[in-house]
């Protein structure tokens, strides 16, 4: 039941919080409509950042893929590829947006903190405190292949180098004094003696000597986001992250449930309960009626599976080269091989293929449905919110207000154009009912998230020693 007395709701003055993920390697985003412009050029990424910007959006998000997906070893050729180096993208971005966040995904597995240190430091500083990293890890020797270590990390240390990896990006952050550098042309030094430290951290999976060569930004370093959904992943999150993206944030119950377990693991790692902002991926569609969004958002899912995305759905389900079937024909009458985990396709291969297999047979059985249609109507599927902008400002206040989330990470089913009816006709919706900031009351991405400045030393494991000892002459 909904609680609708003000005294009731436990965040009566919550407003939600929109980012936007332009997506990576995807079938989501509908490349071969006609009106969809190019997912490689500049003008895209500037056209959506800029959109989300007039939205009054926290964060514009750009995923990051080390390797092509790959089905049996060959390339997946349904995504788009060539897209530039994400961090390269956003400084690029930083130049034409004043306000917006600017999130990258950089994996800790395969790069080494000082560089990853160095790198968001200077988005940080270049957007003038809008820079945010999305922490990730990697198991698969699949992915691994592409460095000369391989996949060498066991599962097990995924997350524990990962916080390493970080606690030592932090200490390099916050080894420059606030007042390192000269204010003035007359000061006797560019900058003051001792202001800045060099950084010892020593860790099982993270050794490092170095001396920070950036000054912090505006908004003290870079905000954390982090994605892992695993028990492992939520506790990272609670222990270090600032901001957590999620799978929770389409049937209320189920998102709750998430934010309640947040919470718990956020008073074990001795922080407060609303230091970490919740955002689960998402899409809208927005319709004048109830029924035009659901008829967009059917036009939606048919032009997301494609013939050839449903052969490739089909094919990762049934682990056999389908190539030689009909999309449009009956679903194949071979029976499925035990599937991997190598995360080939990305993300981890269903568990119980068999089940699912026969659970598709009997749907299409009973609908007469082609094996295209199976897809679009029971395989994967993007979590959407469809309705009226009304409609969905008074259920997503529900979401905000009774602390099951605190925004949404949007991916757009079209580029540039996909946030349109969102910043158009939702903003204003939301805006109506006090559920949607105005205007931006401040400038660095922190301030977008109603977060704390970052205070040194926030992160470093026990484990880890971390040595910030005065520099014995000035660093010029």
């Amino acid at each position: 039941m909904t609680r609708t007395d003000r005294n009731d709701v436990p965040r009566p003055d919550a407003q939600l919080h929109f980012g936007v993920f332009f997506q990576g390697v995807n079938h989501w985003t509908i490349w071969t409509e006609p009106g969809s412009g190019s997912q490689i050029a500049p003008e895209s990424y500037r056209a959506v950042a800029q959109t989300a910007e007039r939205g009054l959006f926290d964060a514009f998000f750009l995923g990051e893929g080390l390797r092509l997906r790959e089905i049996n070893g060959k390339v997946h050729d349904l995504d788009v590829a060539g897209r530039p180096d994400a961090i390269t993208q956003l400084s690029a971005l930083a130049a034409v947006t004043t306000r917006i966040g600017l999130v990258s995904t950089s994996n800790v597995t395969y790069n080494e903190p000082a560089d990853l240190a160095r790198r968001f430091g200077g988005l940080d500083l270049l957007s003038r405190g809008r820079a945010g990293w999305n922490v990730v890890t990697t198991d698969n020797a699949w992915t691994g292949e592409n460095f000369r270590r391989g996949g060498y990390l066991d599962h097990a240390d995924r997350y524990r180098r990962a916080e390493q990896v970080l606690g030592a990006a932090r200490a390099i952050w916050d080894s420059w004094a606030d007042d390192a550098a000269a204010r003035s042309t007359d000061a006797a030094a560019w900058a003051r003696e001792g202001s800045i430290a060099p950084v010892t951290y020593r860790g099982d999976l993270v050794d490092i000597e170095v001396t920070g060569s950036l000054p912090r930004s505006r908004q003290g370093h870079p905000v954390i986001f982090q994605a892992g959904d695993s028990s492992e992943g939520r506790d990272f999150a609670a222990r270090n992250a600032d901001v957590i993206f999620s799978a929770h944030g389409y049937e209320f119950d189920d998102a709750l449930a998430f934010a309640e377990d947040i919470r718990r693991r956020l008073a074990v790692a001795g922080r407060p309960a609303d230091a970490l902002r919740i955002l689960p991926g998402s899409s809208i569609i927005v319709g004048d009626t109830e029924s035009e969004a659901e008829e967009k958002a059917r036009w939606v899912r048919e032009q997301q599976i494609t013939p050839g995305t449903a052969l490739a759905q089909a094919t990762l389900l049934w682990n056999v080269d389908l190539s030689g079937y009909d999309p449009d024909g009956p679903l194949p009458d071979v029976e499925p091989q035990e599937q991997d985990n190598s995360g080939a396709f990305g993300a981890a291969r269903r568990p119980d293929s068999r089940a699912t297999v026969a659970q598709w047979r009997d749907a299409a059985a009973a609908h007469g449905w082609s094996l295209r249609q199976t897809v679009i109507e029971l395989g994967q599927r993007a979590r959407s919110h469809v309705g009226t902008p009304a409609g969905l400002a008074e259920k997503f206040a529900r979401f905000v207000r009774e602390g099951a989330i605190d925004g949404f990470n949007l991916s757009p089913y079209l580029v540039p154009d996909g946030l349109d009816d969102v910043v158009d006709s939702l903003i204003p919706a939301l805006q109506e009912r006090g559920l949607y900031r105005t205007e931006y009351t401040g400038t660095t991405l922190r301030e977008h998230l109603q977060l704390p400045p970052a205070r040194a030393g926030l992160g470093v494991p026990p484990a880890a020693q971390f040595d910030r000892e005065a520099s014995p002459v000035a660093q010029k």
